[in-house]
């Protein structure tokens, strides 16, 4: 019996696109004319809305139906795990290559704001989709998309060509752009990154647009929007929360646990206190992003307990300084123990009272400058309110 009805399938998903706002009317005829399912392989992890978690694996052979639910649900696919390594059915360890959640897609195509005769620079192939879209709405001549994956990229080679498309695909690094293709109207990364790379504001004419989701070190992501000037810097709002896998040669390897205890027992040399300051509170990742902002340089791990209470440990990139604060369900202070030269705990709380006085600020009033020498400087409501003296 074929499962499939109109609303799990191509109109289904384009109605909940729609009503979200994030398909708008100059898409749609491109949304219906590059099918997702062309792009798809046969075995997926289907993901849930917010980007951070996999189900089970569905195969297409064994459950046609439930292969093309999860193609027309506005949720991310996993299609690569671990660089390629794992195999079989279960979960890998890290999820390494993707078909992203469509409201994701138009989304920051729409941020994007593509013209007829734009060219485009994409960086994360990924299946090709992504790349497709552009082709048909600008022509394939005015797209080149670069993914780091050679297997990742002759598969989105082949997609595209099933689905009569033909942007330029290369294999490289994305973070040196593509100076064959260069000057470019718009670049579009579909990976996260830490840092903007310099290229791709080098590669982009003056008054073109980058959008691209950055994150912090602390962790929490968002969609940056930047319009890039003539003096060769780049500036512009956040626009979106997002949670993309990262440009593989921006990943961070964290130092192990050993490397901050340093073979001692905790608290080791640790000074303690107390907090009312609930480590609970901290967790979003809008909280994790305005803190990661304002303390650059550290990073943040949770040892869970059964019983619901964990440890939020803090750690700085150079293993010099850490701490650690004891969540308890129910309780209204929490220990706290913090050892070198950063008090990272303090730094957190500083961090959190800043965001508090300023009204809670959602991500829409942060923004990015990436200056003519490479510096990044983040800001709140305007380019001189710096969000950190420290910078980044």
């Amino acid at each position: 019996m074929n499962g499939r009805t109109e609303e799990a399938g191509p109109t289904g998903l384009a109605s909940a696109l729609r009503e979200a706002g994030a398909l708008t009317s100059d898409w749609l005829p491109t949304f219906e004319a590059v099918p997702r399912e062309l792009f798809v392989p046969d075995r997926i992890w289907p993901g849930i809305a917010d980007g951070t978690r996999q189900t089970t694996v569905v195969d297409r052979a064994e459950d046609p139906d439930a292969w093309f639910k999860a193609v027309y649900s506005d949720i991310p696919l996993t299609t690569q795990w671990d660089d390629g390594r794992h195999t079989g059915d279960g979960l890998g360890t890290t999820p390494t290559s993707s078909d992203s959640m469509p409201r994701m897609v138009f989304s920051m195509l729409a941020d994007l704001d593509v013209r007829d005769g734009h060219r485009v620079l994409e960086i994360g192939t990924g299946t090709g989709w992504n790349a497709g879209l552009l082709s048909h709405r600008l022509g394939g001549a005015n797209v080149v998309s670069i993914e780091y994956d050679a297997d990742v990229a002759e598969d989105a080679g082949e997609n595209l060509r099933r689905a009569g498309l033909s942007p330029l695909v290369i294999v490289g690094d994305g973070r040196s752009g593509y100076v064959g293709g260069a000057p470019y109207d718009r670049v579009i990364a579909t990976c996260s990154v830490g840092e903007v790379p310099r290229t791709w504001i080098e590669q982009t004419r003056p008054g073109g647009v980058i959008v691209a989701p950055w994150g912090t070190e602390y962790g929490g992501e968002h969609v940056v929007r930047l319009v890039v000037g003539e003096n060769g810097a780049a500036s512009g709002r956040f626009t979106r929360s997002s949670a993309f896998m990262r440009l593989r040669q921006q990943r961070t390897e964290r130092p192990p646990f050993d490397a901050y205890l340093k073979g001692r027992k905790w608290p080791a040399d640790g000074t303690k206190s107390t907090t009312a300051l609930s480590p609970a509170d901290i967790g979003g990742w809008l909280e994790q992003f305005v803190i990661g902002l304002r303390m650059p340089g550290a990073f943040w791990r949770a040892e869970r307990y059964d019983d619901g209470s964990y440890t939020l440990w803090t750690y700085s990139t150079d293993t010099l300084s850490w701490a650690s604060a004891d969540y308890e369900p129910g309780a209204t202070e929490y220990a706290v123990v913090q050892s070198g030269p950063r008090k990272l705990w303090d730094e957190t709380e500083a961090a959190y009272r800043w965001w508090a006085e300023q009204g809670h600020p959602g991500f829409e009033r942060f923004g990015l400058t990436v200056d003519a020498d490479g510096g990044e400087r983040a800001w709140l409501d305007t380019p001189v309110d710096l969000v950190s003296p420290r910078g980044r």
